[in-house]
């Protein structure tokens, strides 16, 4: 698929938006890219970039095969500067930085394009000092700011740039795009339910250990399934060994959800008895709760083994 088709499917109004700022001449001085990660923010950015250095446009869309868009694409074009957070923050000292940059004639042309990532992590005076630029621009230039907390945001930058929204992607468009990119429709299913980024889901796929772990997290899903007290000897004999980390020990009960929330929907679209949606729903809940006891440093197997209990037996289940 190419770009141009991936960012139409991902976010149509913005697509279309743009592409008409581009026809009438109207591309702004400053953006403001607005919206959770992997609604493509950064897509877009890179690709409204390479629209405006492209030496060939093609049917309105940059060639991606000029040097320009080839150096955009490598992060090596002179004229293209990043402003990203040191540690926890902007300082103020980069964006003194960055407009000394604005000041300078283009390296190739007169053009300059500046990107501001997690611009909500600006410092009071880096932000301060950047609404003083955006105020009183100078040279052929263009900002793209890009935020997943407006609210972090002064509202007088907010004024002065034009604020995009990028949507949380549709989930049946996900699938889609993932299918799309080659991958199996229940792996994508499962993706989808996992992230709201098609960048991250892909990635995801393609790592070795992510694959072994969406597999034991189906055998235990089975086991619980069927009420098999291997449930739990599985826990200690297999899913321990695996998932060490807190971020792996996140994602198997991300993995856990996704596998019962996939069976309540086919459940509701088979028709199946309230016994069983019910069921299906309480188990959501042991879920939901066995994380939050997770998240308040009981330790992992525990709350995996005592899942297990209060799914099969809940009469034995200690505290509920």
């Amino acid at each position: 698929m190419e770009e141009y088709q991936q960012l139409e499917q991902q976010q149509p109004l913005l697509y279309k938006q743009l592409q008409k700022s581009f026809e009438h001449g109207r591309v702004a001085h400053a953006y403001l890219f607005e919206g959770d990660a992997g609604t493509g923010k950064r897509a877009f950015a890179s690709w409204l970039t390479k629209r405006i250095f492209c030496l060939n446009i093609i049917d309105g869309n940059p060639c991606n095969q000029c040097v320009n868009c080839t150096r955009i694409n490598e992060n090596e074009h002179p004229d293209v500067l990043f402003v990203r957070p040191e540690g926890q923050t902007i300082k103020v000292d980069q964006i003194r930085q960055l407009k000394t940059e604005y000041s300078k004639s283009g390296m190739e042309t007169q053009q300059k394009v500046f990107i501001i990532e997690q611009a909500e992590k600006m410092s009071i005076g880096a932000a301060n000092s950047l609404l003083k630029f955006l105020e009183e621009p100078e040279g052929k230039v263009v900002a793209i700011l890009e935020t997943a907390s407006i609210g972090k945001i002064l509202p007088t930058i907010q004024s002065r740039c034009q604020v995009l929204h990028f949507q949380p992607l549709d989930r049946e468009k996900m699938v889609s795009l993932l299918k799309d990119e080659g991958i199996g429709e229940k792996t994508a299913t499962l993706l989808a339910a996992l992230t709201n980024s098609l960048t991250k889901a892909v990635e995801i796929s393609r790592d070795e250990w992510f694959n072994e772990a969406r597999e034991i997290i189906k055998q235990w899903f089975d086991y619980l399934e069927k009420d098999d007290l291997q449930a739990f000897i599985y826990v200690q004999k297999k899913m321990v060994k695996v998932f060490k980390e807190k971020d792996q020990q996140k994602l198997a009960f991300d993995l856990l959800l996704a596998y019962y929330r996939q069976l309540l929907v086919q459940q509701v679209s088979g028709g199946r008895s309230r016994t069983e949606l019910r069921r299906t729903s309480e188990r959501v809940e042991v879920i939901l709760t066995a994380y939050q006891k997770w998240e308040a440093n009981v330790s992992w197997q525990s709350v995996c083994e005592q899942l297990v209990i209060r799914m099969i037996h809940p009469k034995l289940a200690i505290g509920g």
